[in-house]
């Protein structure tokens, strides 16, 4: 219950709440501004590179996963060191005012390079602040069965400015330019200027109400490597990094939807509005399910709930490549966030559970890692799959590897809470394995 949960927790929400609004405004922003002219591509359009013809879409979309890579591949390093300095508050910070420095920029930049290095510096950003923000959520659990609660809440409050952020942002711009006291303010800058509000906010709170708990500054590893091998345990591969492999799987087959806006609309026969619902279903299930089943996880263990949600993603990915109404496709959609939600905040508790002492930045940095690169491997590998075989390809290899998840969370994964026969040992002798 949010009732019961830590201030600082709820804080963190809201910051990653009003950090997320911004970000998810940039994600529907960007691609309209660099379109419009106002960002100069003329001289890169139709250039050769390595035999591939460079387009206005590639120039897009090099610009957006741009953030993702960077994101993903600067977590392990800025977790591990935030594990070692243990001053996490100063990396979200740190983060946030890079984020809002980008931010800043766009008005003033026409340059595509210019526009690819500001979306960069948010990219490291993130890197600062993501790994951090969930280490805290993480080490403020008083106890391993509050973990679940707390990421349960962290991740309602983050998805609800993730969700909401794009129907805002094309409000924003379909309604602009706006009169201010200083002349007249274009749309593109409006939803510029909220995504720095929100990186204001977001920073505001973080300095107001979080603070580092005395627990951090125990000494994290000199290694930076990810442990593969369960190391001295009963299974072949290590919780956390399994883990890290399903958390990828699942962000790919979440992205897989939106690139292919126009494939869908023309199958099913609909509009704007209800591919942006259904695209919101995975969402809005999310928003509804993450406090419930994080509690839940707290109080019957992680392992059920990912089983779960893994045995749900493979048909619920499977059948959009295969429904042919607006209907049966928002069941799907649906269903695909029940699948997420059943394993989201279980896994990052999981992890939390099994992380040493002062290494929460390092091990749970595994997962947002892994969630960061999915979604940013997902649209690139959705429009090849869509062009190498036709509208049900990327739906059928995200269920094949959603099964795949599913298998190796099964047969990999040890439960953090319980003595369970098929999940291995609790806390005490997982700790002991280490």
């Amino acid at each position: 219950m949010i009732g019961d949960t830590d201030e600082r927790v709820i804080a963190l929400g809201l910051a990653r709440m009003a950090d997320a609004l911004g970000n998810s405004f940039l994600i529907i922003v960007l691609p309209l501004y660099i379109a419009s002219g106002q960002v100069s591509i003329d001289a890169l359009v139709g250039g050769d590179l390595f035999g591939f013809v460079v387009g206005e879409e590639f120039l897009i979309g090099f610009v957006l996963s741009l953030f993702g890579f960077l994101n993903s591949f600067g977590q392990p390093f800025t977790g591990r060191l935030s594990d070692r300095t243990g001053r996490r508050k100063a990396f979200v910070l740190f983060g946030l005012v890079l984020f809002a420095i980008g931010s800043v920029a766009y008005p003033f930049l026409s340059n595509y390079w210019a526009v690819l290095l500001a979306r960069g510096f948010q990219g490291v950003g993130a890197a600062f602040s993501v790994p951090a923000t969930v280490a805290l959520v993480n080490d403020y659990a008083r106890s391993d069965r509050e973990r679940g609660g707390n990421f349960g809440v962290f991740n309602t409050f983050r998805l609800i400015g993730f969700g909401f952020g794009p129907i805002v942002a094309g409000i924003v711009i379909r309604f602009g330019p706006y009169a201010t006291p200083f002349g007249a303010l274009s749309g593109f800058n409006a939803a510029f200027g909220i995504a720095v509000l929100g990186a204001v906010v977001s920073f505001l709170l973080v300095a107001a109400v979080v603070d580092d708990p005395p627990s951090v500054d125990a000494e994290a590893g000199e290694d930076l490597s990810i442990r593969i091998l369960d190391r001295g345990g009963p299974r072949l591969l290590d919780s956390v990094f399994v883990l890290g492999v399903g958390t990828f799987f699942m962000a790919a087959t979440i992205a897989l939807f939106a690139p292919l806006e126009a494939p869908i609309r023309a199958r099913l026969d609909e509009g704007t509005f209800l591919f942006s619902v259904q695209f919101a279903a995975v969402v809005i299930a999310n928003v509804l399910l993450q406090i419930p089943i994080g509690n839940a996880s707290d109080a019957y263990g992680r392992r059920p709930f990912l089983l779960a949600g893994f045995v749900l993603l493979v048909p619920s990915v499977f059948a959009q490549g295969v429904v042919t109404t607006p209907l049966t496709m928002l069941g799907a959609r649906l269903l695909q966030g029940v699948a997420v939600a059943l394993v989201f905040a279980p896994s990052l508790a999981l992890a939390g559970d099994l992380a040493g002492e002062g290494q929460s930045g390092s091990t749970l940095s595994v997962l947002t890692m892994a969630f960061g690169l999915g979604v940013a491997v997902g649209p690139l590998a959705s429009g090849f799959l869509y062009n190498l075989g036709g509208f049900a390809t990327p739906f059928t290899v995200g269920a094949v590897a959603a099964l795949a998840a599913l298998v190796l969370v099964y047969s990999q994964v040890r439960e953090s809470l319980t003595d369970d026969p098929g999940g291995g040992a609790g806390p005490a002798a997982a700790v002991a394995e280490e």
